[in-house]
């Protein structure tokens, strides 16, 4: 990963960089916590963030003060690494996913002697007990001798975790472990080799080494299971990271030659055969075929490539081939960009996180003062076998406790849903909008480019001139528009580039935001935009003009008056054709009880055939860009949570001041940036199944927290013995090891439900 994100905090230097590094070793929620403490604590650190789930640590530090090396000592001295070698996102990927395929490896080596070792012990210590009438001899020892290499050899990962965080003051899921499995084995180790300690006080000598060995096997076995089910909660960015072909094909004069991608540089050419996956950005210098663009644009028609067009990496040729120059390459293409997105979502935390960060954070400590009190008691009222019983009570305690459930419960279910968002074009870019999108009752929508396909198009152009003028004066209106960002000044310039027109040098240039824009030529003022802007200076249209106005209007078309200081010249009717599935989109939104509403900064006759259209009852015309975020304000105000969907600069404001912010994929940079989430498609549906997404997000992080927090408050009084004096049970210390290693395995397993949602 070693991404560099470049956000500077405000109590930071410009020069302060954010870095996402792979992080090695994390057991445990505990352990999660204990790294982003031992990051927050070092000098020149301003803040960072752990992700158990993803197994990444983001720094926000001054380089001037610490460098990733230190970082890096830092961490190790609490017995975790970070990957910090590499520069490359790929290859940082690359290298965390060999040491945690190592460590699986190793775990299932483990996990299978661990297991065949504990049977024998469990069938000796359950069938042919010490003092049956079945007892084989030198049972107890033998149980001794196979029970040392599970605690001590196939467990010691364990008592090396938990004696590096001793050292540091802290403890975590492994310090439980090694405590509860270390005592089990040397009590039954002391009264295997002095039985008569417990006979001359008239106690039978139990022994508990099936009881350590089993945990160790349990645990290992549920660790493994984990960490089997967490790897299918980054199959998403598996998937993306799939689309990038590892070699490329090389131009090198006049031989072509395959080369791996890593070395490609910009201003390479390379060659894209029929079928094969276009393995960076670039422009297209010779040859044409048809590219599908559906990863990256959501449509499923092929478009055509020709000479000077664009192509992304990730996408896929089909049967022509063509030569391309390289524009972007490595972590500056548009796949690696999504791909960057989806890892930072997933590493993010929801709010929901912090609180429980807090409570993993004391949770080992609350445990263990819990084993201590049992521990405690159990002396106080058992009896003749208050020793046994103590023990036996506090291990169980200590081995069912399991603060891994509780800090995998949230980051699964936001990895898998930000997983699942990606495979269907909805790039979410953390995971408190997602945790938030469930309660979105109001959803403000732009209309150009929203709505609408964004592709305007003139469709009449009325002269209110002499035609010896309209020469002269296209020649104005095409210079103006080509000065002009908004697409419907796009739209008058293409049609009269069509016609053969061709601009003049303007003396002076203003644009007016919101309004159109204004300029000069030849001594005389020219403005073009809408009515507002007309009658601002000074001018009104006469009333056949406003009939004919009014006719386009009332055609959902869009009017733009030019004229100069005294009069109107000419108007244009531009139409931009309502997408496909608007009408359908803001009907899945309001049968979800969801209000929707029409922003634009087009005039209230136009904006009322648009919404008809649509569906939409409720909109507000001739909208500025700081009025957008007025409006989306106003609604926060009267209690709803607002969405606002957009794609253009002037809805940045109103995307910004939104609670969930969304933008579409073929809008401006500036709206995709300010934007939480962003619809790499141009269907509009996609609101409605973010916000589905975000709904069964959210109900699965309850599902996981609930049953977390429901098994540590049920599961700990239980292993304490709180129902022996009504009903004499006391919990077997290896069943408490099997519920502590199926519970993270089933919140994980609960997650991973997302994956097979139907939006």
């Amino acid at each position: 990963m070693n991404t560099v994100l470049n956000e500077p905090k405000a109590n930071a230097s410009s020069s302060d960089v954010k870095k996402t590094f792979p992080v090695l070793e994390m057991t445990c929620a505990a352990c999660a916590v204990s790294v982003e403490s031992t990051l927050k604590h070092t000098p020149g650190v301003h803040d960072a963030g752990v992700n158990y789930a993803n197994q990444s640590a983001w720094v926000d530090y001054d380089p001037a003060t610490v460098t990733p090396e230190g970082l890096q000592t830092a961490l190790r001295a609490m017995g975790y690494d970070i990957i910090i070698d590499t520069e490359d996102p790929n290859e940082a990927n690359e290298v965390q996913r060999e040491a945690q395929q190592k460590h699986y490896d190793a775990l299932k080596k483990r996990t299978i002697w661990a297991v065949i070792l504990s049977i024998p012990i469990v069938l000796i210590g359950m069938v042919f007990m010490d003092g049956s009438d079945r007892a084989i001899p030198f049972g107890n020892y033998i149980m001794m001798g196979l029970a040392a290499p599970v605690v001590f050899w196939l467990g010691r990962s364990y008592f090396a975790n938990a004696w590096k965080q001793a050292r540091h003051g802290k403890a975590n899921m492994d310090t439980l472990v090694a405590l509860s499995t270390g005592i089990a084995f040397l009590f039954s180790a002391f009264t295997t080799l002095n039985p008569d300690f417990w006979i001359s006080r008239g106690q039978h000598p139990h022994v508990y080494f099936e009881a350590a060995a089993v945990i160790i096997a349990f645990i290992s076995l549920g660790k493994l299971l984990e960490e089997r089910a967490k790897s299918n909660t980054t199959s998403a960015i598996k998937k993306l990271m799939s689309l990038q072909p590892d070699t490329v094909r090389l131009v090198d004069g006049e031989t072509e030659r395959d080369v791996p991608i890593a070395t490609v540089r910009v201003g390479n050419v390379l060659v894209v055969r029929p079928g094969e996956r276009i393995p960076v950005d670039g422009d297209v210098q010779t040859g044409a075929s048809f590219v599908d663009e559906s990863m990256i644009s959501g449509e499923p028609i092929p478009v055509e490539k020709t000479a000077g067009t664009k192509v992304f990496a990730g996408t896929i040729n089909q049967k022509g081939s063509f030569r391309f120059r390289a524009d972007k390459v490595g972590a500056d293409t548009v796949l690696a960009r999504i791909i960057r997105t989806v890892q930072e979502a997933q590493g993010s935390k929801a709010p929901v996180q912090r609180l429980v960060d807090k409570i993993a954070g004391i949770f080992v400590p609350v445990v263990l003062g819990i084993a201590l009190l049992t521990f405690g008691v159990w002396m106080l009222i058992g009896g003749d076998n208050a020793l046994t019983t103590a023990l036996l009570t506090s291990v169980t305690v200590l081995i069912i406790a399991c603060p891994c459930a509780l800090g995998l419960a949230t980051p699964t279910a936001i990895m898998v849903g930000v997983g699942k968002g990606a495979e269907t074009n909805i790039l979410i870019k953390d995971a408190e909008s997602l945790e938030l999108g469930y309660r979105v009752n109001a959803v403000v929508l732009d209309k150009t480019g929203t709505l609408t396909e964004g592709k305007p198009v003139v469709t009449d152009l009325h002269w209110l001139v002499s035609a010896n003028e309209q020469a002269g004066l296209a020649s104005i209106l095409y210079a103006l528009e080509t000065q002009s960002e908004h697409p419907l000044a796009q739209a008058v310039v293409a049609h009269l580039t069509s016609t053969n027109v061709a601009g003049v040098a303007m003396d002076r240039f203003e644009s007016i935001t919101g309004h159109g824009v204004k300029g000069d030529h030849s001594g005389n003022t020219y403005i073009v935009g809408n009515r507002s802007l007309l009658l601002k200076q000074g001018i009104s249209p006469d009333e056949a003009l406003e009939q004919q106005a009014d006719l386009f209007y009332k055609a959902a078309k869009t009017v733009v008056f030019f004229a100069d200081q005294q009069r109107v010249l000419a108007i244009v009717a531009i139409a931009d054709p309502i997408k496909n599935t608007s009408r359908k989109a803001v009907d899945m939104l309001q049968r979800r009880g969801i209000e929707v509403y029409l922003l634009t900064g087009d005039n209230a006759q136009t904006a009322a055939a648009v919404a008809g259209q649509v569906g939409i009852r409720q909109y507000r015309a001739e909208v500025l860009p700081a009025e957008k975020a007025a409006f989306v304000q106003e609604l926060q105000a009267q209690g709803k949570v607002v969405a606002m969907v957009g794609d253009g600069i002037n809805d940045a404001q109103a995307l910004a001041q939104a609670d969930v912010s969304m933008a579409m994929g073929k809008g401006s940079d500036i709206a995709m940036d300010v934007a939480k989430m962003t619809l790499i498609t141009s269907d509009l549906t996609r609101v409605s199944m973010a916000l589905h997404l975000s709904r069964k997000t959210v109900q699965t992080i309850r599902q996981n927290l609930f049953w977390a927090f429901i098994y540590n408050l049920i599961g700990i009084p239980i292993a304490a013995g709180v129902l022996y004096p009504a009903f004499g049970f006391l919990l077997n210390p290896m069943i408490a090891g099997a519920a502590m290693a199926l519970s993270s395995v089933s919140v994980v397993s609960n997650s991973l439900r997302l994956r097979s949602i139907k939006l």
